[in-house]
């Protein structure tokens, strides 16, 4: 874990160095990736059993789809209150991404032109969802539950099942969303398969959904042939915090991201020396509590760091630097600080607040842009699913209004017959 101070003379090139520490897959990957991607485009079907025998460890024989029977099955199998619990997110994730839906746009300007934009939704899309340790089914949710909303058609599953062992709580997860087919297929090949199409699975329009290194090098290899949602790193999350703070909350808080992945990285920014000693103390009191310990101390100690500042004043500053998918801000007056950051996947606001309400049931995306990409990124959104179509109508007045300008630019271009289609219209 580094420790920084802000007054220091060698923070700049520190803090640079924590900026630019991208903690993502080697080169090697997107070879690996490429080969899969061009085995599963020629093999198809032959190939993702193969690729599901050499990394999953099991034969897809007959069982290559889950049936929606299954999944009803495992949701009403759930204990009461984890049913409750799962049925609450959806609700909240449901409303929240309903008011994000688009209107469709159509008038007339001052020229006399219908202008407009019809929004529709995309006709499929598919969605990874891990399996084993990371099977999570609020992240299925989080990336069904949007598609549905936008009225995608057909709502695609893959997801690896280790050793032929399917994760019931994805399953109910699929159920509670209405996801119309779930498949035990995994990986880059999996990606492969939804981009192209295989004998057994129809392709999609769209892929979202987190994965490792090689399901993320295979969406962004992928990317035009199908639409993506991002292409996602290691965890992040950077707490703000001054000293009237609990410590072991915010302790908590920084592990709650550094536990998803040895490779994530947690960081604290205080303007208070002493209030730092006792978080840096309490994150090693919380990582001896937690079964994740062996993955959350790992990133903790290569990747954790603690910037003491003079004032939380300079923070907007460094978190614009750091463009984090979760950033806390646990103040008295959280908005003071909001209101200087620009760049973030998340911001979670005050001492009550913890990023942990927003992977659940908060209500916004858990998918959120991570290694810098808040930059010019977004979180997962309904409009992930959807595309605008623009529409014009031009009548006899209003190309006699703007048609010579067309014709003039046209002409400047060099491309006559752009510009001889308007002229045959009025007539020149």
């Amino acid at each position: 874990m580094q420790r920084l101070r802000s007054s220091d003379a060698g923070f700049a090139a520190a803090f640079a160095a924590v900026v630019n520490d991208r903690r993502e897959s080697d080169a090697g990957v997107a070879s690996d990736v490429a080969a899969i991607i061009a085995e599963v485009r020629a093999r198809g079907d032959a190939a993702l059993v193969d690729y599901t025998a050499r990394f999953d460890g099991h034969d897809l024989g007959d069982e290559w789809r889950i049936p929606a029977e299954t999944c009803r099955e495992a949701f009403d199998a759930l204990a009461p209150e984890l049913r409750a619990a799962l049925e609450l997110a959806a609700q909240r994730i449901r409303a929240y991404h309903e008011a994000q839906l688009p209107e469709d746009r159509d008038h007339v300007d001052a020229a006399g032109v219908r202008l407009g934009a019809k929004w529709r939704a995309v006709d499929g899309a598919g969605l990874y969802v891990p399996g084993g340790r990371a099977a999570y089914p609020s992240s299925l949710l989080m990336n069904a539950i949007p598609a549905k909303v936008a009225g995608v058609g057909r709502l695609v599953v893959t997801t690896p099942t280790p050793k032929g062992v399917v994760n019931p709580l994805v399953l109910a997860a699929a159920h509670l969303a209405g996801v119309d087919e779930v498949w035990r297929v995994g990986g880059a090949q999996a990606i492969a398969a939804l981009a192209y199409g295989t004998e057994r699975i129809a392709p999609v329009d769209v892929i979202t959904g987190p994965g490792n290194a090689w399901v993320a090098e295979a969406k962004r290899q992928l990317f035009g042939v199908v639409g993506i949602d991002m292409v996602a790193g290691p965890s992040e999350i950077l707490v703000i915090a001054d000293g009237a703070n609990n410590p072991q909350w915010i302790a908590a808080d920084l592990l709650s991201q550094a536990e998803h992945d040895p490779l994530a990285q947690a960081i604290l920014i205080t303007n208070d020396g002493a209030f730092a000693d006792a978080v840096e103390a309490a994150v090693q009191s919380e990582i001896a509590l937690l079964p994740t310990a062996a993955v959350a101390k790992a990133s903790w100690d290569a990747h954790g760091v603690i910037i003491v500042v003079d004032s939380l004043d300079e923070a907007p500053a460094l978190a614009n630097a750091l463009a984090a998918e979760h950033v806390e801000i646990a103040t008295a007056d959280p908005e003071a600080l909001f209101a200087g950051i620009r760049h973030a996947g998340s911001v979670f606001l005050g001492r009550h607040t913890p990023e942990a309400i927003g992977d659940y049931v908060a209500g916004p995306n858990h998918v959120l842009p991570t290694g810098r990409r808040a930059r010019f990124a977004s979180g997962l959104s309904v409009l992930d699913f959807m595309k605008r179509t623009s529409f014009i109508a031009v009548s006899e007045a209003s190309i006699g209004a703007i048609g010579p300008a067309a014709i003039a630019l046209a002409e400047a271009e060099g491309l006559a017959a752009h510009a001889r289609s308007i002229e045959l219209r009025l007539g020149i």
